[in-house]
């Protein structure tokens, strides 16, 4: 009998093997997600779709952690200590910083132009209210994705990789590198999608990997993720990841630049500067927390 159930079940942790947690995980997420969709009528707007999956992945990761991972929902990276706000605060530096400096560099270079401020997309509301919208949208946007790409798939997938010959160490360079290719994949479905976007969403998930891993808490990947997608396109206007017109922005923009830099109607994710971006952040975070993973 425990020969039959070895595929499945692992004895010696008292859990379903790792493929199996995934699977459940997934299963459970988006039955959640349904259910909530079905039953409690939130409309189909991006902010009430992102608030259900929010709401979902959150409800999903804590089943996970009490039934089958067997482990405190913390462990997901939610240790609410002073560090974990001080380093969500430095996250959300860190992408508003980039996202800066990928906006100054296509301003300086003449590739976007300014053509308003305080500009509501919808000519019905008024700017602060939408502006507030597309903050708490991105707000929940990063905590689900960082939860999912993050904080489960690499928890879970660096636990069930770590067999001879690439051990503990490589079994969360592997997990980090098919949690990014995920989180690639996982917006193929989205507008102006091209196949340098996908290429650099994939890298965007080893970043906020990177950033993950470097702290072993979600805090400073949801920082960034929040204030990436929020500066990119409530601050400055440009497309998120193909979706453009997100509620309100403070400067209204138009971009004349070669899409390959700019990224063109897919947003600066896109693009060769959101590429460059993402590696230089890289390279603060290994300068910033890299002495840290090597005391751990």
């Amino acid at each position: 009998m425990r020969i039959l159930l070895m595929p499945f079940w692992n004895a010696e942790q008292r859990r379903p093997r790792t493929f199996w947690r995934l699977l459940l995980f997934f299963l459970t997420l988006i039955i959640l997600i349904y259910a909530a969709v079905r039953f409690l009528h939130l409309g189909s707007d991006l902010l009430s779709s992102s608030l259900v999956n929010a709401g979902s992945s959150l409800l999903a990761a804590w089943i996970a952690a009490r039934v089958w991972d067997r482990r405190p929902f913390a462990e997901y990276g939610f240790h609410l200590n002073r560090g974990w706000w001080r380093d969500l605060g430095l996250g959300f530096l860190l992408g508003a910083l980039l996202m800066s400096l990928i906006f100054l560099t296509e301003w300086l270079l003449g590739w976007v132009r300014v053509v308003g401020v305080f500009h509501t997309y919808d000519s019905q509301g008024s700017f602060w209210p939408n502006w507030a919208k597309g903050l708490l949208m991105f707000i929940a946007v990063g905590l689900a994705e960082e939860l999912i790409s993050r904080g489960y798939l690499i928890r879970n997938l660096a636990e069930g990789l770590r067999f001879p010959p690439l051990g503990q160490r490589g079994g969360v360079v592997a997990a980090w590198l098919l949690s990014s290719t995920f989180f690639g994949l996982l917006h193929l479905g989205n507008p102006n999608v091209t196949l340098f976007s996908t290429v650099n969403l994939i890298v965007a998930g080893l970043f906020l990997g990177l950033a993950y891993i470097l702290t072993d808490e979600l805090a400073l990947p949801i920082g960034l993720h929040i204030a990436w997608n929020f500066f990119q396109g409530n601050v400055f206007g440009f497309p998120v990841s193909g979706l453009a017109g997100l509620y309100a922005s403070l400067l209204f923009t138009q971009e004349t630049g070669p899409d390959v830099w700019t990224g063109g109607a897919f947003g600066p994710e896109g693009g060769l500067l959101g590429l460059l971006a993402m590696l230089f952040g890289m390279g603060l975070l290994v300068w910033v927390k890299g002495p840290r993973l090597m005391d751990r």
